[in-house]
């Protein structure tokens, strides 16, 4: 995993794949078999430069011209400019999820297949997602703050009913990957799932075991809320002011998706009242600011974009990765491709861009 992009392989060898991924990043994500199984699959060309736009160009057309490239966040966007420098480009693998920052509409225009891991990061998500969910129907983050912050005993005490998830009343705003991999935790622990999103029908439902209802029913109706919609600009601030009046006292939102989808003024002046509770693992911005008022309420419960960044999942990225590699180098379809319409994907320019979650 070390090696210079600028060395050519021997002729008559492996494609050339550049992989411009940071070195923290290729420890997290490669294990050693599925590193040799890229190297058996390809000659890797590693740019440790990664978002060096030049070297990157120079990596391309270097060796005869590479077929295949892997990148990760922080890499330079794809556009004309870098196609002309790789004539023999024909795959991009992404390591991450949303591709917007990366590529532009002339990749695809031009024939190059891209595939991206986002389905590697649901599982982690999605358990992040329910931990929030009990600990929200638990009250442990209120009574986790008010003992820290010095709450005298009976006063710790005083809080909202708590509840079990066993018959809870679940609301799931979109069944994305994530949502889906959600979905069967919460139902698996006696949860009564309701989801809200326009492109699932009722067959689909019943095989996830769940009912559908439109937005504004299913805020009434659910105790907890957890929004796994992707993040495109019909989506922006999809919960504002008045959806998030419409949720119960003592209901919960749960937010591991993107901080796009809700109005974050909104909420917190919601969550202000202490009405509501809110669990959340993405900002508008991105590290939060030291003195943000979200930091200083005992009814919120904050990670700093954690929710994929578990040992096993950043593995299962560059599985996911490299799997797709093999399979386009074999001549077998792709598991994981994307067409032009994921470049509608919203990806915000905080942390996502450049994750401080790592092993990573």
């Amino acid at each position: 995993m070390t090696g210079s992009a600028d060395t050519a392989p021997d002729e008559g060898h492996r494609p050339r794949a550049v992989v411009a991924v940071p070195a923290r990043l290729r420890q997290a994500f490669f294990a050693p078999e599925v590193w040799r199984r890229l190297a058996r699959a390809a000659e890797p060309a590693v740019l440790e430069a990664h978002d060096d736009r030049a070297a990157l160009a120079r990596a391309l057309a270097a060796g005869g011209g590479a077929r295949v490239l892997v990148t990760a966040w922080g890499a330079p966007l794809v556009d004309g400019a870098l196609l002309a420098a790789a004539p023999r480009l024909e795959l991009i693998a992404h390591t991450g999820g949303a591709i917007s920052p990366y590529i532009t509409r002339e990749v695809f225009d031009r024939g190059v297949l891209v595939t991206q891991a986002g389905a590697a990061m649901a599982p982690p998500v999605a358990e992040v997602s329910l931990t929030f969910t009990l600990n929200l129907l638990h009250r442990v983050h209120r009574f986790d703050h008010a003992l820290r912050t010095g709450a005298d005993w009976a006063a710790a005490t005083a809080m909202p009913p708590q509840h079990e998830i066993r018959g809870c009343p679940v609301g799931v705003i979109g069944a994305s990957r994530t949502g889906r991999a959600y979905i069967p935790l919460a139902r698996a622990l006696g949860a009564e799932v309701t989801v809200f999103d326009p492109c699932l029908g009722e067959e689909e439902a019943g095989r996830l075991g769940v009912r559908t209802a439109p937005l504004d029913e299913l805020l009434r109706t659910s105790r907890i809320v957890a929004v796994h919609a992707p993040a495109l600009p019909e989506t922006r601030h999809l919960l504002g002011a008045r959806e998030l009046a419409l949720m119960p006292d003592g209901a919960g939102l749960v937010n591991t998706a993107r901080s796009w989808l809700v109005d974050e003024s909104a909420l917190l002046a919601e969550v202000r009242t202490g009405r509501i509770d809110a669990a959340l693992d993405v900002f508008d911005q991105e590290p939060l600011p030291v003195d943000h008022p979200f930091r200083s309420l005992g009814n919120v419960l904050l990670t700093p974009h954690r929710a994929a960044a578990t040992a096993e999942g950043h593995r299962a990225l560059g599985e996911s990765t490299v799997a797709e590699v093999e399979r386009f180098l074999g001549g077998t379809p792709l598991l994981h491709a994307v067409g032009p319409a994921a470049l509608a994907r919203v990806e915000q320019p905080t942390a996502r861009a450049m994750p401080s979650r790592i092993p990573e």
